[in-house]
């Protein structure tokens, strides 16, 4: 794939897009034509736009309904819609969440303005990679909102967003691979229907933005964009100076619940107490300042401090903790912990053999879903 330059921009929006080297790790294989759901989305959807003629759609879709203007229906046959609805699919239905997807449509950049739009993200791509030494960290996200506010970006680009929550005026989407987020801010128009952005996102280079932390601004030069956990984010956090310059929104998927929200809410029941108490927090918070910022460990101290005070529940401790440390962080270091209190004290689990100190310990973190 070749490098953003004068040529390129040259080129028409369809053409054009699959110029950008987005993601450094894609090989594609030719002889893979069913990648299996749990791939990398990234991977494959890039993979479809090297590989296949007919991702804009231009030649052979049909006008969306739904929405206003500059849409092109990609047909169940095409090798994008395929990859983009199993993956979809997939990643909810590993959520409880049972869903059937109505359509997919694609963002054609054609006319002025969208290639003007088109071609501020492709500069600014370029710019990144110089500045980052040949990365610019493109990742594929989910945008979540009603009908009318999609319609509205897709016409316009974003403005306030509904969906920022603790994290102020900034936007907030979800990785490719885990929708849940964003499926959380969608809402039914009149015939039922959810609709989703899926974007490509200039990230660079990201931090740990902490919610309710009131930052609105990279906290130094050092930083493009935020993310509530650097090693398995959930939420992408992109500024409100720049959602118009570092989103660029390439698909709508159109969907409906297959059995209501039923799937959701067994997902936003409230949380069980844990049953016993594996590590204190007052230690936990120790052992997780050697991984996460200053910030982010004052925030969890913060918490905790509300907690004693009893202006929170431990159950709301806890949703914060994972929130902000991220449930792979949490794991390792509960473990860490557990095997060190073991061995020095085997009375503190019992009789548990290590098939079951591994039991306990997953029955530790399912009770605080």
């Amino acid at each position: 794939m070749g490098s953003i330059d004068g040529h390129t921009m040259g080129l028409e929006p369809s053409s054009q897009i699959k110029t950008l080297k987005l993601f450094d790790d894609c090989a594609y294989n030719s002889s893979t034509e069913n990648p299996a759901p749990e791939a990398n989305l990234e991977d494959q959807c890039e993979q479809a736009s090297d590989c296949e003629s007919g991702v804009s759609g231009t030649n052979n879709g049909q006008e969306v309904h739904v929405f206003k203007n500059g849409l092109i229906r990609v047909h169940e046959g095409d090798k994008m819609c395929g990859i983009i609805r199993n993956k979809f699919l997939f990643s909810l239905s590993t959520c409880g969440l049972h869903t059937e997807v109505e359509a997919i449509h694609k963002k054609v950049y054609s006319g002025v303005m969208c290639q003007a739009k088109y071609q501020s993200f492709c500069i600014y791509a370029r710019a990144m990679e110089q500045n980052f030494g040949g990365s610019a960290n493109v990742k594929y996200a989910w945008y979540g909102a009603t009908k009318n506010d999609l319609n509205d970006i897709l016409s316009h680009g974003f403005g306030h967003s509904t969906n920022t929550g603790v994290y102020g005026g900034a936007i907030c989407l979800s990785p490719a691979d885990h929708p849940i987020g964003s499926f959380q801010s969608s809402v039914a128009d009149e015939d039922g229907l959810r609709h989703l952005l899926l974007c490509r996102v200039l990230l660079g280079r990201t931090e740990i933005v902490c919610p309710d932390s009131g930052q609105s601004n990279p906290s130094s030069e050092e930083f493009d964009s935020g993310v509530d956990n650097l090693v398995s984010p959930r939420k992408y956090i992109v500024w409100s100076t720049r959602v118009n310059t570092h989103i660029l929104p390439e698909y709508v998927v159109s969907f409906r619940t297959a059995t209501g929200l039923e799937g959701y809410q067994r997902i936003s029941r409230p949380l069980r107490r844990p049953s016993s108490a594996f590590i204190p927090f007052s230690v936990l918070i120790t052992v997780l300042s050697k991984f996460l910022p200053p910030d982010a460990i004052k925030v969890i101290a913060k918490h905790y401090g509300d907690h004693k005070e009893k202006k929170i529940t431990r159950i709301e401790l806890i949703r914060r903790l994972r929130n902000i440390a991220g449930d792979k962080l949490l794991l390792v270091v509960i473990k860490s912990h557990m095997d060190k209190m073991k061995a020095l004290q085997t009375s503190f689990l019992g009789n548990c053999n290590n098939r079951g100190g591994n039991s306990s310990l997953q029955e530790w973190m399912t009770s605080l879903r």
